[in-house]
């Protein structure tokens, strides 16, 4: 197929976008409908059959109804279940609103099961509570919900519009006003302008890989890709618990659920091959995951849904809701096996990882409203984070969500031209590279490593790993090939699953505990820490398009639960989370162990402290205490108490704050100095500058901990306490990452002749350091002859910097054929600030390079000699260019 152009685009006009056809999106449609609103639905497949739901339900997993459960109880259950991490008045709505949304969908022709007196048969479940409710034909809930859509009062407010996928989300003046899309079949490009947008599109289903290898074999509903998460965060809005994943037990070798909580009620449970339960935990949560992954994995497994003991009554019940309701493939599958209820067990095991809020509590932030951090934009179903939150909890934000959107009418400015093209560009890039890598494999690749490192048990080097691989394939995925609509919506399908996969493995590598078992594991920080972390994770997308994270302290609740006592308070910002040095194993400079012997491991996380003295420091600090105050508690045989005081000092920062913090740098605890390192970091905008601080921080420069030299140095430099002797002697740690940040020191104190020393520094990483600092050419020309190629590179990039004089324009042209990509761009660059007689000829013939980033640094050094007549020329034949990148560039010169 051909590329539509921008301008040839189908635009459509609502007062309501409803991004999604399954459980939220259809109740979000009918409500903001009912409200008076004009309605437009997008949905990628047909909302007939599309979503979840349409696969079959079997009950509801979360029906408070009175009489058999009370809203206060199911409210403290799920926050037991998450480990304290909710917002009770998102979970309140779904317990106080649930029973209305049964009785809607009965009136709707829904059928829940009903014992002979006509009162609703809720089964008990979990050990504190009645919750669930079969659906004796739920496998019809979704042809019930569609016939709602085309009631003839529904159809003059309801634009159904099937096979359009948005991409997009559109946004001006910080509101949502609209999308961008495609059609599925045809094509076209489509644009929406909108008074308010709701997203539903569903869980992150397709991110890890089942353990069958199949792409579509997943849990979740194959079809749910990442759409709405990846969409919600480009448009700026908060992500939250994106690294608590969901993970379910499933039948062996079977995308589907062994369906526990249909069993149970009739007497089926749990257990391991001989026989026995071996479940703890109360409710099915990431605690009893970790239980059944223990137990799976021990000499006790594989583990079973036992229901051979069961009387043929109950087993003949089950098949019909099993077989028909929830999976009707489920009997073809076990009788293909030879395998019966009667006579065999079902064999369970573990789902791959995925994101969904229904299910764990990874989704988009929002309010008891359904509204995301975003204006006019919301959230509704297993998108939304509302732990737990099942098909009544989606239906329940569907409707808030719904009445709360009416309100608004179309956008009526113009439509944001560059998100326009962004849109543009994602959708139809795959068309410019029609024999490159197909879907399939590229998916496979992306998935297979969000099993190999993100998957629990998590460890911030392999989460590391993680995010490197996840950045490389974005031009991995830019290469794609396809060929027709069709693949077309595969393809972007992928960029949403890559952004689910980086958010997902930085989310992990910023929260540094382990809670929600199996959900959130760390091996490197194994300890639950509500001291530090009873906090939701936030994520949003910067200003300058990197992720970054702030954590939330939980509300207070609306109902007191056990064990957890949120007291709220400001919002502590992360910032970017950058990944661990996973490129060597080890420090380079430091030999390996030897043979027969194994380096003890070091506590990651020091057990939770149960010193009243962190409470009484915390009392101690709402009055704004002094320092003499505070220092009983820095001195504090509990390193937990000691900790907590840096915390208290960061927070009040009485006068002396800066020198006790550098003092605390020598701690014999490698947490307690950690935190006192990162809190003068943060503190050193509003740090005193005063010789007391300098003489701290120059004494910590002999403390036995690199980390704690390197930030002493920081702080030095960034207060201007440091002079050059000072800075010069650190050239000489041990430890790079101390002498990196005393090249960063020497350079803001202008030393160069320190500088030039440190360019024979045995340490790549340092020598690169000091060709990125220096301002003289004739300084970096030790290096442009360096045997690393990054550090020549890095050398020849600095010439583009400091100027390019006789005789380095030889050398930057000989570098033009070196083997390394890096050193090639580095020339390229280097070029920029050489002679145009010189330079344009060998940038021109650069042009086509293999390498795209060459190209594009002999693209940006062209444009450098613009006014050079040959530049100009050159530069025209870049427009053709493969890479849109380098085609950007060229087009400046135009």
């Amino acid at each position: 197929m051909q590329i539509p152009e921008l301008t040839d685009a189908e635009e459509l006009s609502c007062d309501v976008l409803v991004v999604g056809g399954g459980t939220a999106g259809t109740m979000a449609a009918l409500t903001a409908a009912e409200h008076g609103a004009r309605v437009l639905l997008l949905e990628k497949a047909h909302v007939r059959h599309s979503g979840a739901l349409a696969m079959g339900m079997d009950g509801v997993n979360n029906a408070v109804i009175p009489g058999r459960a009370e809203p206060d109880d199911y409210v403290a259950e799920i926050t037991r279940a998450n480990d304290g991490i909710v917002d009770q008045s998102t979970v309140r709505q779904t317990a106080t609103r649930g029973f209305a949304m049964v009785q809607r969908l009965e009136s709707y022709g829904v059928k829940f099961e009903k014992d002979e007196h006509g009162e609703y048969a809720v089964r008990q479940v979990h050990r504190s509570g009645s919750y669930v409710l079969p659906m004796p034909e739920g496998k019809d809930v979704k042809k019930v919900l569609y016939r709602q859509l085309r009631r003839r009062e529904m159809r003059e407010k309801i634009q159904i519009e099937n096979r359009v996928m948005p991409v997009r989300i559109l946004t001006a003046d910080g509101k949502a006003v609209g999308a961008a899309g495609f059609n599925t079949r045809t094509g076209q490009f489509v644009t929406v302008r909108a008074g308010a947008v709701i997203l539903a599109t569903g869980a992150a289903g397709r991110l890890g890989l089942p353990a069958s290898g199949y792409l579509y074999g997943t849990y979740e509903n194959p079809t749910n890709a990442g759409d709405g998460y990846a969409m919600a965060y480009h448009a700026g809005a908060d992500l939250t618990g994106i690294e608590c994943f969901q993970i379910n037990p499933l039948i062996k070798d079977y995308n589907g659920p062994a369906c526990a909580y249909v069993a149970n009620p009739f007497g089926g449970y749990q257990v391991n091959r001989h026989g026995e339960r071996f479940v703890d935990s109360d409710y099915w949560s990431g605690q009893m995951m970790a239980e059944f992954a223990e137990e799976l994995a021990s000499d006790r497994g594989p583990v079973y849904l036992k229901l051979s003991h069961l009387p043929e009554e109950s087993l003949s019940a089950l098949e019909g809701i099993l077989h028909s309701t929830e999976r009707p493939t489920r009997g073809t599958f076990h009788a293909g096996r030879g395998h019966d209820y009667r006579t065999h067990d079902v064999e369970m095991h573990i789902s791959e990882i995925g994101l969904c809020g229904g299910h764990s509590a990874s989704g988009v932030r929002v309010d008891d409203h359904a509204r995301t951090t975003v204006p006019r934009l919301y959230a509704a179903g297993d998108l939304a984070c509302v732990p737990h939150n099942y098909m009544i909890g989606a239906f329940v934000f569907g409707e808030l969500a719904g009445a709360d959107a009416a309100q608004h009418t179309p956008y009526e400015g113009e439509l944001p031209a560059g998100q326009l093209r962004e849109a543009h560009e994602l959708v139809y890039r795959p068309l410019r590279n029609p024999e490159g890598p197909p879907q399939p494999q590229v998916e496979y690749k992306l998935r297979r490593f969000v099993n190999d490192y993100v998957a629990p048990p998590k460890s911030g080097a392999r989460l590391s790993l993680a995010v490197e691989h996840f950045e490389r394939m974005r031009g991995e995925i830019e290469q794609m090939g396809a060929q027709s609509p069709h693949e077309l919506m595969r393809c972007a399908e992928v960029s949403f699953i890559r952004d689910c996969a980086e958010m997902a493995a930085r989310s992990s590598l910023a929260r540094t505990e382990s809670r929600w078992g199996l959900y959130h594991e760390r091996t490197d920080h194994p300890v639950r820490d509500d001291e530090s972390w009873l906090h939701h994770l936030d994520l949003r997308k910067s200003p300058s398009g990197a992720m970054e994270f702030t954590a939330r302290p939980v509300a207070p609740y609306l109902v007191p639960v056990d064990a957890y006592e949120p007291t709220g308070g400001p919002e502590r910002h992360i910032g970017e989370v950058h990944p661990e040095q996973v490129a060597t194993a080890g420090r380079r400079e430091v030999a390996p162990i030897g043979s027969g012997v194994r380096a003890q491991p070091q506590a990651a996380v020091a057990p939770v402290s149960r010193s009243p003295r962190i409470l009484e420091l915390h009392a101690l600090v709402e009055d704004e205490p002094e320092l003499p105050a505070l220092r009983p508690f820095l001195a504090d045989p509990d390193p937990a108490v000691r900790r907590a005081a840096v915390a208290a000092l960061t927070e009040t920062v009485p006068p002396g704050a800066g020198p006790a913090l550098a003092a605390v740098l020598g701690d014999d605890d490698p947490g307690v100095r950690a935190a006192a390192a990162a809190c003068l970091r943060e503190l050193v905008e509003v740090l005193p500058a005063d010789a007391e601080l300098a003489d701290a921080l120059a004494a910590a420069l002999g403390v036995d901990d690199p980390s704690v030299r390197a930030a002493s140095l920081d702080v030095l430099r960034a207060l201007r306490l440091g002079g050059e002797a000072l800075f010069a002697a650190a050239l000489a740690d041990s430890a790079v990452e101390v002498r990196i940040e005393a090249v960063r020191a020497l350079v803001s104190v202008d030393a160069a002749d320190a500088l030039a020393r440190a360019t024979a520094d045995p340490a790549r990483e340092v020598r690169v350091a000091v060709a990125r600092s220096l301002d003289d050419p004739h300084a970096v020309a030790s290096l442009l002859h360096d045997s690393d190629p990054l550090v020549r590179a890095a050398a020849l990039q600095a010439l583009g910097r400091t100027g390019c004089p006789a005789p380095y324009p030889s050398t930057a042209l000989d570098a033009l054929d070196d083997t390394a990509w890096q050193v090639r761009a580095g020339a390229a660059t280097a070029l920029s600030a050489a002679e145009a007689e010189v330079a344009v000829p060998a940038l021109a013939k650069t042009l086509a390079d293999p390498n795209a980033d060459v190209r594009r640094a002999a693209v940006l050094a062209l444009l450098a000699h613009a006014p050079h007549e040959d530049a100009r020329t050159a530069l025209a034949t870049a427009l053709t260019d493969p890479d849109a990148d380098v085609r950007a560039y060229a087009a400046r010169a135009a």
